[in-house]
């Protein structure tokens, strides 16, 4: 800074921050560290520097549970330790999810867990990679959170909208508001309808100040003039399109191995097109999971849009049987 210079200090680990190939580099660094989880039989996902850790534990045994992750959690410490790296314990966080008879029935209510030797209180609700997460699963926390941000940008549209020409508009309102309703809506698949109508409410405001029209403008026929899906709809059309991408590219593995083709006892004239089969159930909370969800959706699209050939197609396709489907009867 100006004429002082701090002393230089050789680093032995690490990458150029601002790299090209830094995050490549790091994630094949830390890649080891999954095999001294699964050591513990505990499942993991890991992006980039962020590790989570699922284990499924039984409601009148939770103690036994909490006791692996707590070893787990212990020897990845000891690893990052050993490689030059440091886990802070203290910015993790730890979160129970179950219905809502499962929670009631643990035993002994879980209310902190022991991560790399400290004790994290349980929260309600936490963020995973933009996506709230609460103990039900329910998603409205996340819903609620989507809907305040878009909100603020849609009233922002709105006081220079005059401004502005329509195409410009809509511009603004596909990046800053659609984009977010779009960004991992796949999860919001089987969400209760208050968390989903939430997010309408957002899309019907945006084509309302898109359009410049009064707020007791329908707004059905205002989406179908732009041509917006909506918000059921654009969750549909994620689904589909990453379940047509696993199907051809078989990635990402831990998605892909959820999706097994139904095979038939005698020959069908379906047989040379097997669809994916759908997981048997017990619960309504179960059936959002993607083995699930994906197949139920992959079912209900006609065999002229699954027998596609190209993403291009798939999804042109797609979006207009969607389309029709969603305004099958507005009249505009």
């Amino acid at each position: 800074m100006g004429r002082h210079r701090s002393d230089a200090v050789r680093l032995d680990v690490g990458v150029p921050q601002g790299s090209v190939l830094g995050q490549v580099l790091f994630a094949v660094y830390v890649s080891p560290v999954a095999d001294v989880i699964s050591q513990h039989g505990v499942k993991y996902h890991q992006y980039a520097d962020d590790t989570q850790l699922r284990l499924s534990m039984r409601a009148d045994n939770t103690a036994a549970g909490l006791a692996v992750l707590a070893a787990c959690t212990v020897d990845v410490r000891q690893w990052y330790m050993q490689n030059g790296l440091q886990l802070n314990p203290d910015k993790s966080e730890a979160l129970v999810i179950g219905t809502t008879n499962q929670l009631h029935a643990t035993t002994s209510p879980v209310t902190t867990v022991s991560v790399a030797g400290v004790d994290l209180p349980v929260a309600d609700e936490l963020k995973v990679l933009g996506v709230v997460l609460d103990k039900h699963l329910s998603l409205d926390s996340h819903a609620t959170s989507v809907a305040r941000a878009c909100n603020y940008h849609a009233w922002a549209i709105r006081h220079i909208c005059h401004l502005l020409t329509t195409d410009l508009a809509v511009t603004l309102a596909c990046s800053l508001i659609l984009s977010r309703l779009d960004y991992c809506n796949s999860v919001l698949y089987g969400a209760p309808a208050g968390s989903i109508q939430k997010l309408q409410r957002v899309q019907n405001i945006a084509a309302r100040i898109t359009l410049q029209t009064t707020r007791r403008q329908p707004a059905e026929p205002l989406l179908k003039l732009m041509h917006w899906l909506p918000v059921r709809q654009r969750i549909q059309y994620k689904l589909a399109t990453l379940t047509y991408k696993i199907r051809h590219t078989n990635t990402p593995s831990y998605l892909s191995r959820h999706i097994q083709s139904r095979q038939s006892a005698r020959q069908l004239r379906s047989s040379s097109k097997p669809l994916p089969c759908k997981s048997t159930t017990r619960t309504h909370f179960a059936d959002r999971a993607y083995r699930c969800s994906a197949p139920a959706v992959w079912i209900s699209l006609p065999a002229d849009i699954v027998d596609c050939t190209s993403l291009a197609a798939f999804r042109t396709r797609l979006k207009t049987y969607l389309f029709r489907v969603a305004f099958r009867h507005c009249q505009h």
